[in-house]
C-alpha cells in the first residue's frame, strides 16, 4: 500500500506498479481528472502539475519516485472553502478559454511563475508558458490574465464581473 501527498491530503493508491505514470494514478485511481491527458510525452503541458510547488508533466513521472513530495493538482489551488486563486479569477475575468482542455495546465505553470515572480515581466510570461501549447491559441488572453492576477493591468471591462468566489454575476 502507498500513499501520496495530493493536494494537501495523504492519498491511498494502493499497491500501483511504481512505473504507473503520475498522470494515470490521479486520473484513474484517484479520481482527480482536471489534470488532462495530451501528448503523453511531456511536450504539450496539458497534464502539468506542481511537484513541491514546481510545475512538472505528470505524464512521464513514475509514482515509484514520488513518496515524499508534495503534489498539487489543479484541484487543489483554489482555497479549502472553494475561493478561487487570483489566476483562475483573472482566467475567468478574461475569458480565457475556448475548448479549455489545456486550462488546467495553463493555469499550473501560471500559478508557478506568479508564486515564484509575482510581478513578471512579458519575457518572464512568455518563458514560463511556453511549455503550454493551446490549440485555441488564446495566448494573448492568457498572458492578460497572468498580468491580470499579477496586479499589473485591471481586468478587461466587459469579463470583470466576478464574485470572491469566481463566479460570473
Amino acid at each position: 500500500m502507498a500513499t501520496l501527498q495530493i493536494n494537501g491530503q495523504a492519498m491511498d493508491i494502493g499497491s500501483i506498479d511504481p512505473s504507473t505514470p503520475l498522470l494515470w494514478v490521479l486520473r484513474d485511481t484517484l479520481g482527480l481528472v482536471g489534470t488532462k491527458y495530451g501528448c503523453g510525452i511531456a511536450q504539450c503541458g496539458a497534464c502539468t502539475v506542481h511537484l513541491d510547488g514546481a510545475p512538472v508533466r505528470s505524464c512521464q513521472i513514475p509514482v515509484g519516485n514520488l513518496t515524499d513530495q508534495k503534489i498539487t493538482t489543479i484541484e487543489g489551488i483554489a482555497a479549502a472553502d472553494g475561493t478561487l486563486s487570483k489566476i483562475q479569477q483573472a482566467w475567468i475575468a478574461e475569458d480565457v478559454p475556448q475548448c479549455g482542455y489545456c486550462q488546467a495546465g495553463q493555469i499550473m505553470s501560471a500559478t508557478s511563475l506568479l508564486q515564484n515572480n509575482p510581478n513578471p515581466s512579458d519575457a518572464d510570461i512568455d518563458a514560463a508558458m511556453s511549455g503550454n501549447l493551446c490549440r485555441c491559441a488564446t495566448y494573448t488572453r492568457i498572458k492578460r490574465a497572468i498580468k491580470v492576477a499579477a496586479g499589473q493591468q485591471t481586468a478587461t471591462a466587459f469579463y470583470n464581473a466576478v464574485d470572491e468566489k469566481g463566479a460570473l454575476v
